[in-house]
């Protein structure tokens, strides 16, 4: 449902200014967020007025109307610092609006698209719980229906930007009694309906100013016109909709992350010296850095090609279901081997607070394990290639 791709000529002056954005404002501001709990909100503007948080959705509902190979190319500009930026918006514009823009309603679309799209509206996507994590099928949340209402209740947890958003796609079993996958269905709620509490921001090895939390819903009443597409059990069809597109984005995170650490060690290697040269004329960090830069590439012509395919897909996603899995599982490993010989090429400049590589080595480590964990995506692929 994307409008098509963006003319050549204004997309490359629109990756022109996010590459600026990147070098002149975002870059700089990286110190700032160490301890927060969110991207301060002077730095949430800026992505608001790039128009980042609506570059998935069609411009006549609001958006940019990017092709998906024209949103990796952009979002490999933006993660190129660090991940917390992109974050921000992530989860807008995948898993929240993507279920509302191919699923929904036109009502649901006229309501909430625009809104996600300006960035007036963050969404959060409510999937994961204490019993459902890789197993989405064990949601347990469960959604009652009540007359022309349905009654939420049950947990979420490590939901990114749940104490920021002002909307909730909820995924919850309508269906008493079923099991797996059946039965599931995707609920748009808005956060301040009463009965929904949300725990502390969740302390984090890495992803400083990137805030997940778990979520609670007690008694929370929604009319029948929050169900997506108004009908029940579609939800985790839904779900997956939103979880490719996501997907794909986070394997693009990992391009973007693991450029940014090699030309670090790179800098690095040219301008340290020990026993009278630079650590980049040892042939040893040399292997490392060639090794890196291979990698590299292999991913960013994976994700290239498989965005390529995606658009070119357009609504019929189930061919390429494996490709989007083989894309975020090679990179999300990728960037992790980039990230130790970063900091390794660094040495012990390399383990201490307040370095590029160090912060990056414990932000990229949450990349093998959200949007489907790499074992997960192994299971996926070799599913996908028996049928």
């Amino acid at each position: 449902m994307p409008d098509g791709v963006v003319e050549a000529d204004a997309f490359a002056e629109y990756l022109g200014n996010i590459r600026r954005l990147v070098r002149d404002r975002l870059i700089p501001a990286e110190p700032r967020l160490e301890g927060e709990e969110t991207l301060p909100e002077d730095l949430t503007d800026l992505l608001r007025q790039a128009g980042l948080f609506g570059i998935s959705i069609p411009t006549r509902h609001g958006g940019l109307g990017l092709s998906m190979e024209q949103q990796v190319r952009v979002m490999m500009e933006v993660t190129y610092a660090s991940a917390v930026f992109r974050a921000r918006f992530s989860t807008t514009i995948g898993l929240g609006s993507q279920p509302i823009l191919y699923n929904g309603t036109e009502a649901q679309r006229r309501e909430w698209l625009p809104r996600m799209a300006s960035g007036e509206a963050t969404a959060a996507f409510c999937l994961t719980e204490p019993e459902a994590g890789s197993d989405a099928g064990g949601v347990r949340t469960r959604a009652r229906r009540d007359g022309a209402e349905f009654v939420l209740d049950g947990s979420k947890r490590y939901i990114t930007n749940a104490r920021q958003a002002q909307v909730l796609i909820v995924m919850a079993r309508s269906e008493e009694g079923s099991r797996g996958a059946g039965g599931i269905s995707a609920f748009i709620v808005p956060r301040d309906t009463p009965g929904i509490t949300m725990g502390p921001a969740d302390r984090k090895m890495g992803q400083d100013g990137s805030a997940t939390s778990e979520v609670y819903f007690d008694g929370v009443r929604v009319p029948e016109t929050a169900l997506i597409g108004g009908r029940e059990g579609g939800g985790f069809k839904t779900a997956m909709r939103g979880i490719n597109h996501a997907r794909l984005h986070v394997a693009t995170t990992c391009v973007g992350q693991a450029q940014r650490l090699l030309d670090e060690a790179l800098s690095y290697a040219r301008q340290r010296k020990q026993f009278g040269q630079p650590l980049a004329e040892f042939q040893l960090v040399q292997a490392q850095l060639a090794d890196s830069r291979a990698e590299l590439l292999a991913a960013r012509s994976m994700v290239l090609e498989t965005a390529r395919a995606f658009d070119a897909a357009g609504e019929a996603q189930g061919g390429i279901i494996a490709d989007i899995a083989c894309c975020k599982l090679f990179a999300s490993e990728m960037v992790g081997r980039v990230a130790d010989r970063a900091v390794q090429i660094h040495g012990g400049m390399g383990y201490m607070r307040g370095t590029v590589v160090e912060q990056f080595f414990r932000d990229v480590r949450l990349l093998r394990i959200f949007e489907g964990a790499s074992d997960i995506q192994r299971l996926l692929i070799a599913k996908e290639i028996m049928r």
